[in-house]
């Protein structure tokens, strides 16, 4: 080949490889969607979404979305919003529903509920068409100590207004639970519930406990009430178990007290009768001592163990003279 052909080849393939690299980085077929859609996008602005890092399409089919639905959005909005993170065609769906249902959506609220981390488009259908929060069985006990059990079906609608700093739906249960348990507690009986389960609805609806939360109650149905146990007699008998406890480890503390006090009484009467054998010790001593200085003669003496002897014979005898019923009686 000669050198022309070679040089028309490389020039052809320079071509091919310019035209696909521009092809590549400059979204054609994109714009000309939004041509033919009738919203004006300049290539060069297609040039600039790549420049800035941000996909063409996750920008130019959202607005070709929002013009066809007569939504007045623009690409530097849409733009700015998907740079900070949001899901612009979320946002763009939720403008649609909101302008389908008749419900005040500016586009930068939406957005500011989509970066708040909340489902725009979901809260926008649960205005049109509430959503059903089921909470489980809440007890409260009566006055008369009976426990009731309840269970509420809670009808909300979101509020676009409240929806940036608004609380969730933990908070609507929480706060109706506490007004079921206020509203059982108050009661003075648990059959005053059982007959009237509307007046814990009624009860809870006027307290306001929407306020703060990113939704609207429209109604609180209670669905089922059940009775529990009979926590008065429970607290009751508990109660009484823990004073007979106290009032046994008292009885106790006084047995111990008394059996040392006796243990310490059979001490000291050891300790009287030591004195008493010591002291009698002493006698034979005493006597062996008066008679050596002649204070004791030995008739004395003799007369001493004479009356020592009578008073045992005389012991003796009044043993053996008492029958077996009076030596029992004596025991």
């Amino acid at each position: 080949m000669d050198a022309n052909t070679i040089f028309i080849i490389l020039a052809a393939i320079a071509i091919i490889i310019v035209l696909s690299v521009f092809f590549t980085f400059v979204p054609v077929t994109l714009w000309i969607s939004a041509l033919a859609a009738g919203v004006r996008v300049s290539i060069f602005t297609l040039i600039g979404m790549r420049l800035r890092r941000v996909i063409p399409s996750r920008v130019v089919n959202p607005l070709i979305k929002a013009h066809k639905a007569g939504i007045g959005v623009g690409t530097n909005q849409l733009e700015s919003h998907y740079l900070a993170g949001g899901n612009v065609d979320r946002v763009v769906n939720a403008l649609i529903a909101a302008e389908r249902a008749n419900i005040a959506l500016p586009f930068e609220r939406g957005a500011a509920i989509d970066l708040a981390g909340r489902d725009v488009l979901e809260a926008v259908q649960m205005s049109v068409n509430p959503k059903v929060i089921e909470t489980p069985y809440i007890a409260g006990v009566a006055m008369n100590g009976i426990e009731v059990k309840a269970k509420a079906r809670i009808t909300v609608r979101a509020n676009i207004e409240r929806l940036v700093g608004g609380a969730g739906e933990e908070t609507i249960i929480a706060r109706v639970g506490e007004g079921i348990v206020a509203t059982i507690g108050s009661s003075k009986s648990h059959t005053d519930v059982l007959e009237n389960p509307d007046l814990i609805s009624r009860t809870v609806l006027s307290k306001g406990l929407d306020a703060g939360t990113a939704f609207e109650i429209l109604s609180i149905d209670i669905m089922d009430v059940d009775i529990g146990k009979n926590i008065g007699a429970i607290l009751q008998t508990d109660q009484a178990e823990a004073d007979k406890k106290i009032a046994q480890a008292k009885a106790e503390e006084r047995r111990a007290m008394a059996v040392a006090e006796e243990q310490e009484m059979v001490a000291r009467v050891q300790e009287m009768r030591a004195k008493v054998v010591e002291a009698e010790a002493e006698v034979p001593l005493a006597m062996a001592d008066a008679l050596k200085s002649g204070n004791l003669g030995v008739m004395d003496y003799m007369n001493i163990r004479n009356i020592e002897a009578d008073t045992g014979m005389r012991g003796s005898i009044g043993k053996m003279s008492k029958g077996p019923k009076d030596h029992d009686d004596t025991k």
